[in-house]
């Protein structure tokens, strides 16, 4: 769950009327910020209000596009989601409808997408691939050894207008990042494989070379001097639970994972959430047990010629050009813009920058870690281009994360 978002939801539960198998939150929405804020989410949990199979959202009145998603898959729906415009210090009203039955399906226009797709020998163009599926889980023969080549595009891969990623399906469950040229949902067409006809026509790419690095905020064990792989599990399994139209969300859980020989084994959920009209995106990690006696570590890759901002208290970002790949005839260098902010509670130290990395050492508290990523490509007609844009939008981003909207009942 996003922390940023939930908190404040405990304040209208009870503020419903049920009429007829319909349910009206009549909510306002405060941004308490100087600044405007687009896209903002709003997630309301749904476990107060049993059985929902529809809902409609307006805010002052205007139809918004909603979402209902069923995230633990039991067949009910948890919780629904919807994006809002502020400006500063703004307040807005939102009318939520929630109906058992008798509710009107409402299709809007997608925002966000995902992707498992299955490798089809027939297929030859590397972007017409037509296996698709929601979740894949490998044994620990596969898990541990050549899973990277299990999946076309080697992982789930997901997006939002401004961005776009994959997750290797391997030890390193490294992100690698895709860099568009235009707002707009593109894995559908190029599923990470753009050909030259795409390239003419203004699609994006695979914009960053990854190796064993971070990338971007890869979660990792911790050894007390460097960061350890996800070398021996039992299961290793990917899934999508949401793909849109307001947000996606996608989960990799790796069951059974020793991080040294002598470890205990323990199950680890990494939850990847992003949302419509952004380029941000929440990572909410969950553990079966408590891990007082392990480790973690996450950061980002310290991009060649890279330039790096840290504000000493959990916010990295760095600005840098290198080469996506090793075919230097066919790939252009790509400059990015990294960052990855860590709540106070979840940081053992930062550590010092190395050839690799910008990295932090980490921790679990109540079986949990969260932290944020961003990214932004140089390539884009609507993002930054510079090393001090892209730092100055990363200190606003912090603000936004620690300053969460305020939903109240009417």
């Amino acid at each position: 769950m996003n922390y940023r978002q939930l908190i404040p939801f405990a304040l209208f539960l009870l503020s419903s009327v049920n009429v007829f198998g319909q349910q009206t939150l009549n909510l306002q929405v405060n941004n308490p910020c100087s600044f405007e804020r687009k896209d903002v989410p709003i997630v309301v949990d749904l476990s107060e209000f049993g059985t929902v199979t529809s809902a409609i959202v307006t805010i002052d009145g205007q139809e918004v596009p909603c979402q209902l998603d069923d995230l633990d898959q039991d067949g009910t729906f948890d919780e629904l989601v919807f994006v809002a415009d502020l400006g500063k210090k703004a307040t807005k009203k939102a009318q939520v409808s929630l109906y058992e039955t008798g509710g009107t399906s409402r299709e809007y226009a997608p925002r966000t997408y995902a992707e498992m797709v299955m490798r089809n020998g027939k297929v030859k163009e590397k972007n017409k691939h037509d296996i698709y599926i929601s979740s894949i889980t490998v044994d620990k023969e596969t898990a541990n050894s050549n899973s990277y080549n299990v999946l076309h595009h080697h992982g789930v891969a997901f997006e939002s207008e401004l961005i776009a990623m994959r997750i290797y399906l391997d030890q390193r469950q490294t992100i690698d990042l895709y860099g568009k040229f235009h707002k707009g949902l593109e894995l559908k067409e190029t599923q990470f494989y753009t050909s030259d006809e795409q390239k003419a026509q203004g699609y994006g790419d695979d914009v960053l070379w990854v190796g064993n690095t971070f990338g971007l905020g890869a979660l990792r064990g911790w050894d007390g001097n460097a960061p350890t792989m996800l070398a021996d599990v039992a299961h290793r399994t990917q899934r999508i639970l949401a793909k849109g139209p307001v947000r996606t969300i996608v989960e990799v859980e790796d069951k059974g994972w020793k991080m040294f020989p002598t470890s205990s084994p323990v199950n680890m959920t990494i939850r990847y959430t992003l949302y419509a009209g952004h380029r941000d995106f929440d990572v909410d990690v969950t553990f079966n047990r408590p891990v007082p006696e392990l480790q973690f570590s996450t950061g980002i890759i310290n991009v060649k010629n890279s330039v790096e901002f840290t504000d000493k208290d959990g916010l990295r970002a760095c600005w840098g050009t290198d080469w996506p790949a090793s075919d230097t005839l066919k790939w252009k260098r790509e400059t990015v813009g990294l960052a990855v902010c860590i709540p106070a509670k979840y940081r053992v130290s930062e550590q010092p920058a190395n050839q690799d990395n910008y990295g932090y050492v980490l921790k679990a508290v109540d079986r949990k870690l969260h932290y944020s990523l961003a990214y932004t490509s140089d390539n884009e007609d609507f993002g930054y281009h510079s090393s001090k844009a892209w730092f100055d939008f990363v200190k606003v981003w912090k603000k936004e994360l620690e300053n969460p909207v305020v939903v109240t009942r009417k």
